[in-house]
């Protein structure tokens, strides 16, 4: 049975991304090629005309006053968080996922001071922009291996292959599997060797698959399992976790969790 390879899988965003590094400014055409950030920058960037419809010190400079200090303690804020989250966070989609999180809440809070319909305006804006447009996944694969179901249990139990398989189980509509889509990439160019290979199977496209393997497609997504040939040795998150609220995800500082097992075999 062919195997979906990382570079064949990859064929479309492997020019997508390639398209975007040859351009001079790579992050200015994501940002007006792809919906979901296009319209988060168009709806930044209408405050400054909403800014206009602000009274004057002339007209009223009590409250004139009060939104320049919202707004010098709004950008304050924003550059502190800002600052802690790319110090802290490993994943450039959930980085920017965080940053632009912060921004709408604090932008609701400096248009409060303007006027409170301006405020509803932007809450009913950011939630058509959610309901419209969704986040894009990381487009690149490094040696991750596109899989179907039936795919990976043929290279699981008929093909010889490589005797360990991590396997990320997601989907492409949920947000913590978006911000978490660059993890088996960069864990794939670091340790793919001869001994263990990666791939990835989108629920997504094979919903039935999830109970196959024991997985929640609404809970503990995504779920990483360690295959030694047609044996688990290791998920995570493990069966019987309970939390909906933190699922623990696979980083290139938490791998040991499953490098463990690959060096007592």
């Amino acid at each position: 049975m062919e195997v979906a390879t990382a570079t064949e899988a990859s064929a479309p965003a492997a020019s997508g991304g390639a398209s975007r590094r040859g351009h001079p400014f790579p992050w200015l055409d994501v940002a007006i090629s792809e919906p979901y950030y296009f319209l988060h920058l168009i709806a930044f960037f209408s405050y400054f005309a909403a800014r206009t419809t602000a009274p004057s010190a002339e007209d009223d400079a009590e409250l004139h006053s009060r939104l320049i200090r919202r707004e010098i303690q709004a950008v304050l804020v924003f550059l502190v968080l800002f600052t802690v989250k790319i110090v802290k966070e490993e994943h450039w989609e959930t980085f920017i996922a965080d940053s632009l999180l912060y921004a709408k809440g604090l932008l609701l809070v400096v248009t409060f001071v303007i006027d409170y319909w301006l405020t509803v305006g932007y809450l009913l804006g950011f939630i058509v922009i959610y309901a419209m447009a969704q986040q894009p996944p990381y487009d690149g694969l490094g040696h991750l291996n596109h899989l179907t179901p039936l795919q990976l249990e043929s290279l699981l139990t008929e093909e010889p292959t490589t005797r360990f398989w991590l396997v990320e189980f997601r989907t492409s509509f949920l947000t913590p599997c978006i911000q978490a889509s660059s993890v088996m990439p960069e864990l794939s160019n670091l340790y793919s060797n001869k001994n263990i290979s990666f791939g990835l199977v989108d629920l997504g496209h094979f919903p039935n698959a999830a109970a196959r393997f024991g997985i929640s497609m609404w809970d503990h997504l995504p779920t990483y399992i360690l295959f030694d040939k047609a044996t688990e040795v290791a998920r995570l998150p493990e069966i019987g976790n309970g939390t909906k609220v933190f699922v623990p995800k696979v980083t290139k500082v938490n791998f040991h969790h499953f490098h463990s097992f690959i060096m007592n075999y």
